[in-house]
């Protein structure tokens, strides 16, 4: 007799009601979830002797052994139980505009905290908008309350699906902070979980009908993502929340929201930003995590990126009955969740950064200028997007470039660039030196006729003039800088207002402000 293999299932594998039944009796039905059982391990022919095939309804297929077959040849191989795998088509993300971005002020001051330029020709929100779409991600709302104007247009410029390439049903839909009928709809954004609230009944429109899972994203963060593992991770876990994590050092944990977890990475415990005995009492051993002994004494505590995946009946079911009046996600929703849901801990293991300062904004740029550096935008398979500018290349005559990205649309004459960003359309003139310095650029260009004619008026052009030195700066775009200025903030100044003239200090680094004018010979 040939030789058959027959796949079977464990008899604790098997639903209650089958247990009974012969190990090979059901290989193949229509019972519920039976889809999670590979059935491809049956393949003995039709007419092999000792099979009867019985047909039991319009589609159930079973084989039987009769009792004359020989059980010595048959193989049984465990099934494997597979969860589903995550569909991108079924999750859509919620991008959170932010609130008024007081800590990256004067940077925030005619913007929105998303729109705020990086990397010298990218905006914030170009992170999350960019790690949606190479995830697959196409159901897309951006929520936006403070200085809208410019990242409105950003938007509607960059990530217009309904123009040029189409993505099925996707979409980009900014969700402006409006009034509406009733007590709760004549005021603004109380926190991210208001946010949310005030439009979720856009999230249970036909649009997002098949949506099972939503990914709450923030839009001033560095990172790159693939947030389809991490709904895998959601999925998998059959989570109500899953919240993303990094481990974190002792000098910025009480900035974050900390979490404790248990074995299985369920979140047992979440307190937002402790401080004193009650950041003391969130230190973890993070080797749980696989972080090395070393690590995990330099990394004791477990941070929310404040990233979350929600089951979207249970977002829902949140914000408008078990906690209406709670405003926020991290203070308020997840540390209440926590005991009544199962929330897990999803580990992020790449770089990621919080643009929530004015240091951490200055640093993350210049950190982009290292070799090797632990972030980079440069990657052919995950591209990061932003607004088509047509530009032309960037010109440079005689200067002395180190560790530094230079933008298209450039001019640069013999001038000196060390560890600096140089955003788009800057112009530097001879002897200009830039050093430790994160430069935005410019809005549009000013001809050479244009540029005569101001100086010979006595004005400054757009750009940086001759025989200039700044160092550890910010300069905000369509800034004028004279001719012989010095800017290094040489006496140490930690905090400072002038914006009379045009700059601000904070911890230390002198802030340019947009539309500034720098007068020639100025010292800062």
């Amino acid at each position: 007799m040939d030789s058959s293999r027959l796949t079977s299932l464990k008899p604790n594998a098997l639903p209650r009601s089958r247990r009974g039944c012969f190990w090979g009796e059901s290989v193949r039905g229509s019972w519920k979830n039976s889809n999670r059982f590979g059935t491809q391990g049956l393949t003995a022919p039709s007419n092999e002797k000792g099979f009867k095939h019985l047909k039991a309804g319009a589609s159930v297929v079973r084989s039987v052994l009769t009792s004359d077959f020989d059980t010595e040849i048959t193989k049984f191989q465990p099934p494997e139980l597979e969860t589903p795998k995550a569909d991108p088509n079924k999750v859509a993300s919620i991008i959170l505009g932010g609130g008024a971005g007081t800590r990256l002020f004067p940077l925030t001051s005619r913007r929105a905290k998303p729109a705020v330029p990086i990397g010298g020709c990218y905006r914030l929100i170009d992170i999350p908008m960019s790690n949606c779409i190479n995830s697959g991600i196409r159901k897309i709302f951006i929520l936006t309350q403070f200085n809208s104007f410019s990242l409105n247009r950003h938007l509607s410029r960059t990530y217009n699906f309904d123009k040029g390439v189409h993505f099925a049903d996707g979409f980009v839909e900014v969700l402006a902070a409006t009034q509406t009928p009733g007590e709760a709809g004549n005021r603004w954004f109380q926190g991210t979980a208001d946010a949310v609230r005030q439009f979720i009944w856009v999230f249970e429109d036909a649009k997002t009908k098949n949506v099972e899972n939503i990914v709450i994203l923030s839009g001033d963060h560095l990172y790159r993502m693939d947030y389809m593992d991490f709904v895998q991770k959601h999925i998998d876990t059959n989570a109500d929340i899953t919240v993303s994590c990094v481990p974190m050092d002792d000098s910025r944990a009480s900035d974050y929201g900390l979490v404790k977890i248990d074995s299985t990475g369920r979140i047992v415990h979440f307190a937002e930003k402790p401080k004193g005995k009650d950041l003391r009492a969130m230190q973890v051993d993070t080797t749980i995590l696989g972080l090395s002994k070393q690590d995990a004494a330099r990394l004791p505590y477990i941070a929310s990126m404040g990233v979350y995946v929600f089951k979207t009946e249970v977002l829902l079911k949140l914000l408008r009955w078990t906690y209406p009046s709670c405003n926020d996600f991290g203070s308020e929703i997840i540390p209440s969740a926590v005991m009544e849901h199962n929330v897990q801990a999803y580990l992020f293991r790449d770089y990621w950064e919080d643009i929530g300062t004015i240091k951490s904004f200055f640093d993350s740029n210049l950190a982009l200028t290292e070799q090797p550096p632990n972030f980079e935008f440069y990657d052919p398979k995950t591209p990061f997007f932003t607004s088509p500018r047509f530009l032309p290349p960037t010109k440079v005559e005689k200067c002395r470039i180190v560790d530094a990205i230079i933008s298209h649309g450039c001019f640069l004459q013999e001038c000196s660039v060390e560890h600096s960003i140089v955003g788009v359309r800057s112009r530097l003139d001879y002897g200009v030196e830039l050093k430790d310095t994160m430069m935005m650029g410019a809005d549009y260009y000013q001809t050479e006729s244009e540029i005569a004619a101001a100086l010979a008026e006595g004005k400054v052009p757009v750009g940086v003039g001759r025989n200039t030195k700044i160092m550890n700066c910010i300069i905000d775009k369509n800034a004028r800088i004279g001719k012989d200025v010095v800017i290094k903030n040489s006496d140490g100044v930690q905090e400072a207002d002038r914006p009379e003239e045009g700059f601000y200090i904070r911890s230390g680094i002198t802030v340019i402000l947009k539309n500034a004018t720098i007068k020639d010979g100025t010292i800062i």
